[in-house]
């Protein structure tokens, strides 16, 4: 077999890994596929409220993308004020055991550790 021609995840920036962990490897956007995976399908709003600390920006950003790499659709009603849900995919569906062994994780690491105390330039963002 010739390995040259073996396929790996480390092989190019062009590879499907690169691509995805580029899209989940952004502020926020693990977190925010979590909460839609575990809480099912959310106005912007109720979302905004659900993830403290993230600004209407990047929350934009975020689920802009994600509804661009099919992650989430967006369902848009008319009325006034307009009305837009975002609902988790079938991508994010294939995600939550990966997402359920990192909240297990999470749990066991920080179960017993305190959360350090925000510095002052965090507490300034």
């Amino acid at each position: 077999m010739d390995t040259a021609k073996k396929a790996t995840c480390t092989d190019d920036t062009d590879h499907p890994l690169h691509r995805m962990l580029g899209v989940l490897a952004g502020p926020w956007t693990i977190y925010m596929i979590w909460v839609l995976s575990t809480e099912g399908p959310m106005r912007f709003g109720a979302l905004k409220r659900r993830i403290d600390g993230i600004s209407t920006k990047v929350l934009t950003e975020r689920l802009r993308l994600l509804e661009a790499e099919g992650f989430v659709t967006r369902h848009y009603e008319p009325t006034v004020p307009p009305q837009v849900t975002y609902s988790p995919t079938e991508r994010i569906a294939e995600l939550i055991p990966v997402l359920k062994m990192f909240c297990e994780l999470s749990r066991k690491w920080y179960a017993e550790t305190p959360a350090p105390a925000p510095t002052k330039k965090a507490a300034q963002a």
